[in-house]
């Protein structure tokens, strides 16, 4: 042998792997296929978001109307009344009547979700509770005063 002369191949260097690797293009395919339709079947399978359609005044609270049961923290702070809903929205502003008293609410956007408050000159005390009706989700929140 005096050289690497590629006479025979018989005693040569053997020449570099050319062939495309496809088993690696096929599960990179395969991969990237099945995360798409991951994401897509997850897009179908999402439920809509819960939204607040419409607030009612009562004669002693308010009425909430969702299109969805909202999850809901509430808690009474400092004489007013503090409602979280994990919903979207558009912020409003109202009044209304407990014995003969105002009480002004306001329904605000917050990090997660709405937030409703109720104050009055005197404290509040607050009972909320929820149903559905005719497809739709109630809410009604009865506020007296301490």
């Amino acid at each position: 042998m005096h050289g690497s002369e590629d006479k025979d191949r018989l005693h040569s260097t053997p020449e570099a792997y050319t062939r495309p690797q496809l088993m690696l293009r096929v599960f990179g395919s395969l991969a990237i296929v099945g995360v798409m339709l991951g994401l897509m079947l997850g897009r179908l399978t999402q439920p809509d978001p819960v939204e607040l359609q419409q607030v009612e005044v009562a004669p002693d609270g308010l009425l909430l109307w969702f299109n969805h049961e909202p999850k809901l923290h509430g808690e009474h702070i400092e004489g007013a009344v503090a409602l979280l809903f994990d919903a979207q929205g558009h912020a409003q502003s109202g009044q209304l009547q407990v014995n003969q008293r105002n009480v002004n609410w306001r329904l605000r956007l917050a990090d997660q979700g709405l937030l409703l408050n109720l104050v009055a000159a005197r404290p509040l005390r607050g009972e909320w509770g929820g149903s559905k009706v005719d497809g739709r989700w109630r809410l009604e929140i009865h506020l007296r005063e301490e």
